[in-house]
């Protein structure tokens, strides 16, 4: 088993004090390794990406949005090679503690990120979220994490992956600290209310392993008694599978148009699993891609009937509590496919989706998530803080 390592990029060393007087004055903060940051190199998880391009002169917008408002930044964090990995394992940084489940991986790509609050070394953290890479850190080390609204906050100076559903991200150890960094990111307070309807996602419940969904039952039946309505239903009809295939197929295409030019020019160094999922990007056929298109069709069209103005909708963050450090290569792929398939929803429709922590299984922390209707990022703020006061 691989030991943890910091969470923190080696060799840097940055502190930028946020704006006097800010809002966020009592708030440290670090950013994952794909933000900009003026005068550092952008590293994005890989030795060589750093060296083969140029040096930020601008903070990134988030980053710069948080010292504004006072947040002061202690450091830049580990990530997942070009954010293309889920676990948190990078085999050229090493994987970041996870405090709250040692011996196993925090999740990734924003792996440092979710480890540095987690052990309490700042109080927030941005991250970013493609198919999963807030929401399964989050849920890994119990954390509150957020997907905004997809295409609601601009990610300049933000390393994309695959544009059609990045988002930038934050964790947070408590709901009311998650609250005001959020009110900041999205310049928007959480909602007067609580939501009037709940729907829970029996497929996804029933995905999860069976630990899983008897540990969330508690945040489950606290969830209801928040609302005046709930009901079950369905989130993927066509099943959680094949959603999950969609966005193993549209993210890779997208995700090797991103870095295509880079590799023809550089031919940069990658760990074997993310250099096969580059190929399978660039040799996927034109009919799988097609598919994978109507696919998302078919998720944005689902979420729009299930979450009208005013509803949630709940399903587990993660099909399981975080893997074991170290598992072999043969391991991995199959534990990589369930978690996408509870987490493509987010890259395929684009609603906004918090990661509640209050769970375990063994020990390991497991994250309930709420997902609202598109632009309704305060309601889920609201929930959030409804659902740590009880």
């Amino acid at each position: 088993m691989s030991a943890s390592v910091s969470p923190f990029v080696q060799g840097t060393d940055i502190r930028i004090e946020g704006r006097a007087g800010g809002t966020l004055a009592d708030i440290r903060f670090a950013a994952k390794d794909l933000f900009d940051i003026a005068g550092h190199p952008t590293g994005a998880g890989n030795p060589d990406w750093a060296r083969q391009n140029p040096v930020p002169q601008r903070h990134a917008w988030a980053v710069q949005t948080l010292l504004d408002a006072g947040a002061t930044l202690i450091g830049k964090t580990v990530t997942d090679e070009v954010s293309l990995g889920i676990l948190g394992e990078n085999a050229f940084d090493g994987t970041p503690l996870n405090p709250a489940a040692p011996g196993h991986v925090p999740g990734g790509s924003s792996s440092g990120s979710a480890s540095a609050v987690a052990q309490g070394l700042c109080e927030t953290a941005l991250g970013t979220d493609t198919g999963g890479s807030v929401r399964v850190p989050a849920s890994f080390c119990g954390l509150y994490g957020i997907r905004p609204t997809h295409g609601r906050m601009t990610l300049d100076g933000m390393l994309p992956q695959a544009p059609s559903s990045d988002t930038t991200g934050w964790f947070a150890r408590d709901a009311a600290t998650f609250a005001r960094v959020s009110e900041v990111l999205l310049g928007e307070a959480p909602a007067a209310a609580p939501a009037t309807r709940l729907v829970i996602a029996t497929d996804a419940f029933g995905f999860a392993e069976s630990e899983t969904a008897a540990a969330l039952q508690p945040m489950l039946d606290r969830l209801k008694r928040l609302v005046p309505e709930w009901r079950e239903d369905l989130l993927a009809p066509p099943g959680l599978v094949a959603w999950g295939r969609a966005q193993r197929t549209l993210q890779p295409i997208e995700a090797w148009e991103t870095f295509r030019d880079w590799i023809e020019r550089d031919n940069p160094r990658f760990a074997f699993s993310v250099a096969r999922g580059l190929v399978l990007g660039a040799a996927a056929p034109e009919a799988e891609r097609g598919w994978a298109a109507l696919m998302r069709q078919d998720a944005r069209g689902r979420l729009r009937h299930l979450l009208p103005p005013g509803t949630v909708l709940a399903l587990p963050t993660t099909p399981f509590p975080a893997p074991k450090m170290g598992l072999p290569l043969s391991a991995l792929g199959p534990v990589r496919d369930q978690i996408l398939c509870l987490c493509a929803l987010g890259g395929l429709a684009g609603h906004p989706q918090v990661s509640l922590p209050g769970a375990t299984v063994e020990g390991r922390p497991v994250g309930l998530s709420l997902v609202g209707a598109r632009g309704e990022d305060a309601l889920l703020l609201r929930m959030a803080l409804a659902m740590e006061q009880g």
